[in-house]
């Protein structure tokens, strides 16, 4: 089809499509530039442009839905316009399977291609089309073969343990007080913006880090450290709050731990500031990876007894939960199939409170400490996962080569993977805190036990006692209360040690 100016008094319908991406051609114009370019060839033609359909930032040789390109190509099958007007072809594809679809409604609803760089389309002839399928081809190879290269100088740089570009990660990124151009993905539009060190930490994220690592080595849930981050007022690199998914990202990153990775296979060490040592990141890792942890633990415990206070009643294996009830509708602990009646929580949380201050406030509260993991030794565990590792890379080369066969590269994967997983998990001991330690030896353990969450607490009196609540004899004790304290059985877990009370 050539190009010709549209006789006097007949009206040609024209669409143009432009697209902003990371590709060479076109590259630096921006959808802005490119419109002005494409209207102004409709102009010269003499055609009425009826819509503009745009997308940003999407590659035609990335394979992602284009949504204004699918919605052209629905109008035109519609009838909606019979000139299609792009900057370059390789605005409107670079996929043959793409293109092919395209001749197809172009051969169908009589639609002729017009572009500012390389003129008209003609798709309506065997060679016309043989052109188009050619440069096309051209535009794929050009695309794979700049993939490749970037996928090399992103290997090289993993293995030298620099930045690889990208999203700044949360944690480091530090003015460097130079600025840069680069395009906006939203307009197409050149800007100005600060250049970031990404070897060095952003102190307040990397104290977030930080603090996210001692949340989960202390027994808390990550729930509770992405509530601490909404607090503190933290938001993603891009700007939006930090959800469940995002913490959990954030916190397995071996980035953490300055483990430089390509492809999800640790390559050696990375040049930025490490937030956090080896074992921690493993233990961490261990910890939000462990099959049998509750992902979905819904509503955060309001109180410190409930669902670990236990009924003793044979055959129930409950434990107690918190209701309201009786005249005052005060919160009471019961089981859920009513064995023994209701418990006041507020007298029932504090009896057990005392006598887990009373008891670490001994001198010999130091006996109850978990053993520390003194005989891991965490540099050569941290040697032998290297070692594990940098097999998993050769069984990988070996199996590329033809060398061994995929039975063989199985069977040494499944070996390697499974050492490398008990690896983890010493390292992962070695690191892990006992809920104990903030109490343990320190001056005023009652100041100590305040100072801490709802979730510490409650984990300190999972580690150090079962509580069975036994059903409470009726009226006055001999105290002169109603309390019946004779009724809480105390079985700890951590050997023998009745309280002074009892």
């Amino acid at each position: 089809m050539k190009t010709t100016k549209t006789p006097a008094g007949q009206r040609t319908r024209a669409v143009i499509y432009v697209r902003i991406s990371q590709d060479r051609t076109g590259a630096h114009l921006g959808v802005d530039r490119q419109r002005e370019d494409c209207q102004a060839l409709a102009e010269r033609n003499g055609w009425d442009v009826v819509e503009v359909y745009v997308d940003n930032d999407i590659s035609a040789y990335s394979g992602k839905k284009r949504p204004d390109y699918r919605r052209m190509l629905q109008g035109l099958s519609e009838g909606g316009a019979t000139v299609v007007i792009a900057w370059h072809n390789d605005r409107l594809h670079r996929s043959p399977t793409e293109l092919e679809e395209y001749i197809d409604i172009s051969e169908r609803h009589g639609v002729s291609t017009h572009t500012v760089m390389a003129g008209a389309l003609d798709l309506s002839t065997p060679s016309g089309r043989m052109s188009a399928r050619i440069h096309g081809a051209v535009a794929r190879h050009e695309s794979e073969h700049k993939a490749e290269r970037v996928a090399r100088a992103r290997m090289q740089k993993a293995k030298a343990g620099e930045w690889g570009g990208g999203i700044r990660p949360f944690g480091w990124g530090v003015p460097t007080g130079e600025t840069k151009t680069t395009t906006d993905k939203k307009t197409g539009e050149e800007v100005r913006v600060p250049v970031l060190d990404m070897n060095k930490a952003v102190p307040e994220e990397a104290t977030a880090i930080v603090r996210g690592h001692e949340t989960l080595l202390t027994g808390q849930s990550l729930k509770s450290w992405i509530r601490w981050l909404a607090d503190k007022g933290f938001l993603t690199p891009r700007g939006n709050p930090i959800g469940h998914v995002e913490g959990r990202d954030m916190l397995l990153r071996p980035r953490n731990a300055g483990i430089a990775v390509y492809k999800g296979e640790e390559v050696g060490t990375g040049l930025w500031e490490r937030l956090v040592p080896v074992e921690q990141h493993r233990a961490v890792v261990a910890v939000l990876k462990d099959p049998t942890r509750r992902t979905s633990p819904g509503a955060a415990p309001k109180w410190f007894g409930s669902l670990i206070y236990e009924c003793p009643h044979p055959g129930c294996a409950k434990t107690l939960r918190v209701t309201k009830g009786g005249r005052a509708k005060l919160p009471g602990y019961r089981c859920a199939d009513n064995h023994g009646g209701a418990r006041s929580v507020e007298r029932l949380d504090q009896y057990i409170e005392d006598i887990i201050i009373e008891r670490l406030s001994r001198p010999d509260a130091a006996d109850l400490l978990q053993p520390s993991p003194e005989g891991i030794d965490v540099p050569a565990l941290q040697k032998e996962s290297e070692e594990i590792r940098r097999r998993l890379t050769d069984l990988a080369a070996l199996f590329g080569s033809g060398q061994i066969d995929m039975v063989q590269f199985t069977q040494g994967s499944d070996t390697a993977r499974a050492q490398l997983e008990g690896v983890n998990m010493q390292l992962a001991r070695s690191a892990t805190q006992d809920p104990l330690v903030s109490l343990v030896g320190a001056a005023d353990v009652r100041a100590a036990w305040k100072r801490l969450v709802l979730e510490q607490r409650r984990n300190v009196l999972r580690s150090l006692m079962r509580v069975r609540v036994h059903k409470s004899r009726p009226g006055r004790m001999p105290d002169g209360g109603y309390f019946d304290y004779d009724s809480i059985e105390i079985l700890w877990r951590r050997g023998s040690a009745p309280s002074a009370s009892n």
